[in-house]
């Protein structure tokens, strides 16, 4: 054996005493996924963003669905993290301040149900969070929130093309416009103080 692979060996056996990084998943929408996925992206601990579809009835439904019958869906993403790194609090802190919980039939200029603020919780102590998140927020809004806290059923990953699509896109017309203040926003306030 060639000393690469006795290096390799030995890594993969110092690994399995390691102990596995835990991950857990968490469901929302808050308006157009492109711009939810880009600012969680940025959240340390935050593992992994997939841009899909949650809330409706209809079976594996594609973009195009959502806009010309009523499947019921939300443009959600799903958040991967490590509950070590970053707690479902801090998750749900980041939710409340990166859209609009009071506006009814969507966020900003994105209109229609399927833009709607939404946490779909996969177990018990999910809603308890949601729920308790919730109260908390409604403190800190003028108007009342719109929020929907409702079981996940099944999340349905979007197409390809939505997948990091303001890291694919950082030029595209809503990218610039939308994402991109939202996104260094977010940079500076996470930025270690010098």
């Amino acid at each position: 054996m060639s000393s690469r692979t006795l290096l390799a060996l030995a890594a993969l056996a110092f690994a399995s005493f390691l102990p596995a990084t835990r991950a857990d998943t968490l469901v929302v929408g808050g308006g157009c996924f492109w711009c939810t996925e880009a600012t969680f992206e940025l959240l340390p601990g935050v593992t992994g963003v997939t841009s899909g579809y949650a809330g409706g009835t209809t079976e594996n439904p594609k973009y195009k669905d959502l806009f010309q019958s009523n499947t019921g869906h939300a443009e959600v993403i799903q958040i991967t993290y490590d509950p070590a790194k970053i707690t479902l609090d801090a998750l749900f802190t980041h939710f409340w301040k990166i859209h609009d919980p009071t506006q009814v039939g969507g966020q900003g200029n994105d209109e229609g149900p399927q833009y709607r603020s939404i946490i779909l919780y996969s177990d018990a102590a999910q809603k308890a969070a949601a729920e308790k998140s919730l109260a908390e927020a409604t403190t800190r809004f003028r108007k009342p929130l719109t929020t929907q806290i409702v079981p996940l059923t099944k999340f349905w990953p979007a197409e390809d093309y939505h997948q990091d699509y303001f890291a694919k896109n950082p030029e595209a017309g809503y990218c610039r416009v939308v994402i991109k203040p939202k996104v260094d926003k977010l940079k500076k306030e996470l930025k270690p103080a010098s």
